[in-house]
């Protein structure tokens, strides 16, 4: 009997952890955008489905989108299932945006050797009149104080650094009253995370802990679902006890939706789509009946409108870049000597930089994408040209002037009128010669369908019959 309780009491642990219901892992790594919103939020909808206890968020992200930002924010207040997010692997950060999501979280936690903060909302350019705000920095800053006293006029503030200003202090008040309402939610520092707002500051993983931002400083997964066991969490008013130590893992991965989403996102692809699409249009307009350049064209033409509606798009450089291409294709049309198509390149390497603005919510165009397509499209151009001028000085060959020199023979005996065979058809002609039927003559002339004629110099006029 003492065996059997023995066992007994091995085989009770070990049903306990055979019937804890799951934990969820999903990953959001790189900008936050619409894809990564769709994909974590329909990933957490499917984890509650699978009555997962538990879900684990794991994050690296420079920032991102503020509505995609706040669709997962939505998401996370509204799940049914706790939500931990957790800043990794080594090295990673939860920065801008991901300092918002990380507030939200249940349980926020950090790997050792990550960062979070600098939260601070950034202009990206699209909306009239705004810019980076001068009064975000603290004060003490000398070029910023510099700044603000150059902003004022005989004691007065200029109208149109005043409607910066306020525009950008309200995003920024509208900001910090968001992570403070948060923070006030899931008991966590308030004062830090309006510091992160008001001054971008950030953290590393063991200062957030010691200022109770996160909860928990796990060395991965394992290790947080270990110190996460037994934790009571309160979700939609109720309370909860995790039983995550030895729970089987539901990796919930992208699905082609999501990848889709993130790759027609990419402002490199964004703007290769645009070129294509733009050019297979151009291309069919003037060419009519080939059908696959329009259609490829449309196609590709759509899914990179898609894309900028879905990017922080300045719509300057993209204006700038529509310029270009225009520019570009007016120069196989007009005669400019190259003017057009370098000042359309030009156009299109300066509207790809200013596109989106550099690392201000973790989209970039890149460099190098930058001066390969400055490349292509010189070689576009240069060719174009080359290829004019080549046409420019080729004989032509077809068409009515191409008829002028060219050779026939006579049908009928004729005094100054009849008619001739010239390379297979029939046309009238005149002559101030007499001609017989069967001499050859050269063409002179043409005055509408009447060709001007005289014998061929090795022919008597009258010709032979």
């Amino acid at each position: 009997m003492a065996g059997v309780g023995v066992l007994l009491g091995l085989a009770m642990p070990m049903a306990l952890h055979a019937a804890a219901p799951p934990v969820a892992v999903l990953t959001l790594e790189g900008a936050v955008s619409p894809a990564t919103a769709d994909y974590t939020v329909r990933g957490m909808r499917r984890a509650a489905d699978e009555n997962a206890q538990l879900i684990v968020l794991r994050i690296d992200t420079p920032g991102g989108l503020d509505t995609a930002m706040r669709t997962i924010i939505k998401e996370i207040l509204a799940s049914p299932v706790p939500v931990a997010v957790f800043v990794a692997p080594g090295g990673a950060r939860a920065a801008s945006a991901g300092t918002y999501i990380l507030y939200a979280s249940h349980i926020a936690a950090m790997a050792p050797a990550t960062n979070l903060g600098a939260a601070t909302p950034v202009a990206i350019g699209i909306m009239p009149g705004s810019e980076p705000d001068k009064e975000a920095a603290p004060r003490g800053d000398k070029r910023k104080d510099e700044e603000r006293k150059a902003e004022k006029t005989n004691g007065e503030t200029r109208p149109e650094a005043t409607s910066r200003s306020t525009l950008t202090q309200k995003q920024i008040h509208d900001a910090a009253a968001y992570i403070r309402s948060l923070a006030q939610l899931r008991g966590r520092n308030a004062e830090w995370g309006e510091r992160a707002v008001r001054e971008a500051v950030s953290l590393s993983a063991e200062e957030a802990k010691k200022l109770k931002v996160v909860d928990i400083v796990a060395h991965d997964i394992a290790d947080l679902l270990r110190q996460l066991h037994g934790m009571k969490v309160m979700v939609q008013g109720s309370e909860r006890t995790l039983q995550t130590d030895g729970a089987p893992l539901i990796v919930i991965e992208p699905d082609w939706r999501s990848r889709l989403l993130a790759v027609i996102a990419d402002p490199s692809v964004a703007l290769i789509l645009m070129m294509i699409g733009i050019y297979g249009l151009i291309f069919e307009f003037t060419n009519p009946g080939f059908v696959l350049p329009g259609v490829v064209g449309a196609i590709c033409l759509l899914l990179a409108l898609f894309a900028f509606q879905l990017l922080p798009v300045n719509y300057a450089g993209l204006g700038l870049m529509l310029l270009g291409i225009a520019f570009i294709v007016a120069e196989a049309f007009l005669p400019s000597f190259g003017a057009l198509g370098v000042g359309g390149a030009v156009a299109l390497v300066i509207g790809s930089v200013i596109l989106i603005e550099p690392g201000a919510t973790g989209y970039a165009v890149p460099l190098s994408f930058t001066v390969t397509l400055a490349l292509a499209s010189a070689a576009i151009v240069f060719a174009i040209v080359a290829m004019a001028a080549r046409a420019r000085k080729r004989p032509v060959v077809s068409g009515s002037e191409d008829l002028v020199g060219a050779q026939g023979v006579v049908l009928d005996d004729l005094q100054t009128q009849g008619w001739a065979r010239v390379r297979g058809e029939n046309w009238r002609i005149v002559s101030r010669v007499p001609l017989a039927r069967g001499q050859k003559v050269r063409i002179t002339g043409i005055d509408g369908l009447t060709l001007s004629v005289e014998p061929e110099p090795d022919q008597p006029n009258g010709g032979v019959s």
